[in-house]
């Protein structure tokens, strides 16, 4: 891992003082509610990995029987995102479940707009719980923001009996149960988990390349004791999603100064503010990046997170700002290393920033790869394929 120089600002040591540090396992108050018949609660399934969180308490993270609970923003600006994660899982073999009936989420509602109220939104959270437990499956939270939501979700539901009520009422009214899983699961702590098992398969060598990394804000800030965090990370001051899988993949993760900043996207600044989210987004992240590390890209796990720091350099261009640096999610990081198609996979057409360069440095013949995408797009575009291929990977 490269150190580079950083400002005092960025230097956030997490001392944990036991009296106050929210260490208790909130898996204990949910399984007391189940024997009082408030509740169910959703158990791990196996296989499931043991990884440590930010004080010390083990989570598990299910390797399959996994149930997708796809993000908004992905599906709609950023296709290969969503697709690299189905990818990884058809590799491995995976047993997996892509869900036709979940919903959004709706806590864009709640974080931007704040016009909801408490058992509509929960009542969204347990309606999608109870959809992948009536299929047998664990759900596995692609969005940051459903991520997080979630997680507050649950501890409302713990902590408040008169909302577990209204919910209950309105699951009855559905047909469903109200079911809590033991883990809230985002899919990045999945592609931690599965960080060795992707670097044995990786066919492009990734040790030329420097990263910088952006931990989404809501990932790593809310319900903060959840996030799974490392002493090989950062001495576990920083959590250990993204960096330990780029650095399994032998990645140069560089440092810089603004890491814990939001990226700009803030939900309500997006709305609102969309020039002030912008100008964030490149001038606290972009070019402080490019000026302390120099990296070839930059590497996030958050819908928002990826829209704003790629799409926001366009407006950045135009003034003349210091930008141009490439945008991906691990997702895409992993499956690209394994191999993925760019375009047919990755889908990095959908990218704002020019990633050419990135790719080339890689190896992969762009070129090349561009024609093979275009000559399937003819074939579906004649009736002569109705999905596009993903099994043709180097392999």
């Amino acid at each position: 891992m490269i150190h580079l120089p950083v400002s005092k600002a960025s230097e956030r040591i997490f001392k944990i003082d036991p009296d106050t540090a929210p260490t208790h396992d909130i898996r204990e108050e949910l399984f007391q509610l189940e024997k009082e018949g408030e509740l169910e609660v959703i158990r791990v399934p196996e296989p499931y990995m043991e990884v440590k969180t930010k004080f010390g308490r083990i989570k598990k993270i299910p390797l399959e029987k996994t149930w997708h609970h796809k993000s908004c923003g992905q599906c709609g600006h950023i296709p290969g995102y969503s697709t690299s994660i189905f990818w990884l899982n058809r590799q491995f073999g995976l047993d997996y479940y892509d869900p036709t009936d979940q919903t959004s989420c709706t806590a864009w509602n709640y974080y931007a707009s704040a016009t909801s109220n408490p058992e509509a939104q929960a009542a969204v959270a347990i309606r999608n719980f109870a959809a992948a437990h009536e299929v047998g499956y664990f759900p596995l939270i692609h969005c940051g923001t459903s991520f997080g939501h979630y997680k507050e979700v649950r501890h409302a539901l713990v902590h408040q009996p008169e909302l577990r009520r209204k919910v209950r009422d309105i699951m009855k009214r559905l047909g469903k149960k109200l079911v809590v899983p033991e883990e809230v699961v985002h899919y990045s702590e999945w592609v931690y988990a599965m960080r060795d098992r992707i670097a044995e398969r990786q066919v492009i060598d990734m040790s030329n390349i420097t990263a910088t990394v952006h931990p989404a804000c809501h990932y790593h800030k809310l319900i903060e004791e959840d996030a799974i965090y490392s002493e090989e990370i950062y001495g576990a001051q920083r959590t250990a999603i993204i960096t330990g899988v780029l650095e399994k993949l032998g990645i140069n993760v560089a440092d810089y100064s603004t890491w814990f900043d939001c990226c700009g996207f803030g939900f309500r600044h997006i709305l609102v503010s969309r020039d002030f989210s912008r100008s964030f987004s490149v001038q606290r992240k972009i070019e402080v990046m490019i000026e302390e590390a120099n990296p070839d890209v930059t590497v996030t796990h958050d819908t928002g997170c990826v829209t704003t720091l790629d799409q926001s350099q366009v407006a950045g261009q135009a003034h003349n700002k210091k930008v141009g640096l490439p945008v991906m999610s691990d997702s895409q990081m992993a499956a690209l290393a394994m191999g993925a198609h760019p375009y047919k996979v990755l889908q990095l057409h959908w990218h704002n920033t020019n990633n050419k360069p990135f790719m080339e440095k890689l190896g992969i013949d762009v070129k090349k790869k561009w024609a093979e995408f275009e000559v399937e797009c003819d074939q579906l575009k004649s009736g002569k394929k109705e999905f596009m291929s993903w099994e043709d990977a180097e392999n």
